[in-house]
């Protein structure tokens, strides 16, 4: 069992930026990838970025793509999120996820273990 924890949300004005953390409890082996997805009210949980353990592969979703940055610090197990240039729309809870194996996915169901989620709220 990982246990996966996100911090780092908070309420910033429009093109304001802010530094997403998720840490995982347990040393992952070199084949887990992490990802972050985010739900804002009413809507659907959605990819927004991933990252291989290797740190050699990433992906984003297109409405984030140059704004947003994944990067991951293997020895502290921890996955971060440089946002950038923050929208209003990019309001939502932001989920890290952690799944045991080595491809990206976009789908919630390709992901095993989640976090609590930390809450990013842009104001116009």
């Amino acid at each position: 069992q990982v246990q996966v924890q996100e911090s780092g949300g908070g309420l910033v004005q429009a093109g304001g930026s802010l530094r997403l953390h998720c840490v995982a409890s347990t040393r992952t082996t070199s084949t887990h990838t992490m990802a972050w997805f985010r739900q804002a009210p009413g809507k659907e949980r959605e990819f927004v970025s991933g990252i291989s353990w290797s740190g050699r592969n990433t992906d984003y979703a297109e409405s984030v793509r140059g704004r947003f940055t994944i990067s991951r610090d293997a020895d502290k197990n921890t996955v971060y999120l440089q946002m950038v240039g923050l929208k209003p729309e990019d309001t939502a809870l932001y989920y890290c996820a952690v799944t045991q194996f080595g491809t990206i996915g976009r789908q919630i169901d390709n992901y095993d273990w989640w976090g609590q989620g930390t809450q990013v709220t842009v104001s116009s």
